[in-house]
């Protein structure tokens, strides 16, 4: 039986993109040639190479790895930080019980 894998939403790929140019930039800024970003973060040359083309098989530890190289990895730690959810807030909020006051007398003289 042939598995058939469904391919990414155009935005997870355009985004891979980006990450991966943005990653260029940064190793070029730095003046680090793609052999020594991938010395430095214990990836091979050619993983290098996939993550700035934006190739989405890229693994999240070989990226972590290379944004901790280039002193990114602050930003990394920004990436579905549950306190700027703004939406899965909004969510959370809709499924609190309502709480009713106690509607008994209210026991005056």
């Amino acid at each position: 039986m042939t598995d058939f894998l469904t391919p990414l939403p155009f935005e997870v790929t355009q985004t891979a993109r980006e990450l991966g140019m943005h990653v260029r930039t940064a190793r070029k800024r730095r003046r680090m040639l793609q052999g020594e970003l991938a010395r430095k973060a214990g990836l091979g040359e050619k993983t290098i190479r996939r993550l700035e083309k934006g190739d989405d098989g890229v693994s999240l530890g070989n990226v972590l790895s290379v944004l901790w190289v280039l002193g990114l990895l602050p930003t990394a730690k920004a990436l579905a930080n549950p306190d700027t959810d703004e939406h899965g807030k909004t969510l959370e909020l809709a499924r609190l019980p309502v709480r009713m006051r106690n509607t008994s007398p209210d026991n005056d003289f």
